[in-house]
């Protein structure tokens, strides 16, 4: 009858201890499968953390880009528009200095009077402009005319024939500045 018991108890307190030890690894795994979890758990925040960065920084990036291009675009549009601007002004020096100086003059709105015609007596503001080059540059043609002639008489003595010849025929003046001469004095007639 002990001998039973004995066993008995025995058996009992040796499936108890299988019982405890079968919780305890259970318990281990449970422990070990939480922490996987939360490490797995933790490493997918992670990735995605450095996704999210990857993502913003790449969309910075391109935001730059693009900003850049687009100042590139407004620079050269502006530089465009400058050389255009500056083109265009000398365009009109230059067709305000050939109205000025051209054969015919141009007409302006406050040379003609509401009647469409000029005053015998008053000249436009050009052919008085016209009238006093022309004096300063005849003043100037005379006295150094005087001149030249003074010096080319002591020159021409010292000079050869066919030297004399080409000075003579580069101090004449040529068809086109007699012309030029005679359509200014035309107008100043005018």
């Amino acid at each position: 009858m002990l001998r039973t018991e004995e066993r008995q108890r025995l058996a009992r307190e040796r499936r108890e201890e299988r019982e405890k030890q079968h919780a305890a690894k259970e318990t281990q795994i449970l422990e070990k499968e939480r922490k996987a979890k939360l490490q797995y758990e933790k490493q997918l925040e992670e990735r995605q953390r450095k996704l999210k960065e990857m993502k913003q920084k790449e969309e910075q990036r391109r935001a730059a880009v693009e900003e850049k291009r687009k100042q590139k675009i407004e620079e050269e549009k502006e530089r465009y528009e400058a050389v255009l601007h500056r083109s265009l002004e000398r365009n009109q020096r230059l067709e305000t200095r050939q109205k000025r100086w051209s054969w015919g003059g141009s007409v302006t709105p406050d040379s003609e009077g509401k009647t469409g015609k000029q005053h015998p007596s008053k000249c436009s503001p050009s052919t008085a402009n016209l009238k006093q080059a022309e004096a300063a540059v005849s003043k100037r043609l005379s006295s150094s005319a005087a001149l030249l002639n003074a010096s080319e008489r002591t020159r021409r003595s010292q000079l050869s024939p066919l030297d004399s010849s080409v000075i003579s025929r580069l101090l004449a003046p040529t068809q086109a500045s007699l012309a030029r001469s005679k359509s200014a004095a035309t107008l100043s007639a005018d």
